[in-house]
């Protein structure tokens, strides 16, 4: 894994059940379930997982950048004029936090730290 690199794409979907069956019998993806609100996908070129959601999916994508150290680019993101949506959580595998862009749009960086 290398730092500021797109590591993993995360979408929402109201049926985890549907989807998966729609993206196995599609393009025979691979799924490991986290839960009954998540399930990761393998075997498409990049990693990735869909979060159940049971609001509208008007953009359903977040894309997902690896950095060792999340104080530090969460610091230089903000600095950049970024701005914090979900401060550093604790999911399964590491640790992770959200943030928009100038223009909006939501992305998230993750550390195995």
């Amino acid at each position: 894994m290398n730092n500021n690199h797109i590591d993993y794409v995360e979408f929402k979907a109201n049926d985890l059940k549907a989807i998966k069956a729609f993206y196995t019998q599609s393009f025979q993806w691979s799924f490991t379930d986290y839960g009954p609100n998540y399930i990761a996908f393998s075997d498409s070129g990049l990693q990735g997982g869909f979060e159940k959601s049971d609001d509208e999916i008007v953009n359903g994508v977040l894309v997902v950048l690896f950095h060792k150290n999340l104080e530090e680019i969460k610091n230089k993101i903000v600095q950049a004029g970024g701005k914090i949506t979900k401060d550093v959580f604790s999911f399964p595998g590491g640790h992770r936090f959200h943030f928009t862009d100038p223009a909006g749009n939501e992305l998230a960086v993750w550390s195995d730290q």
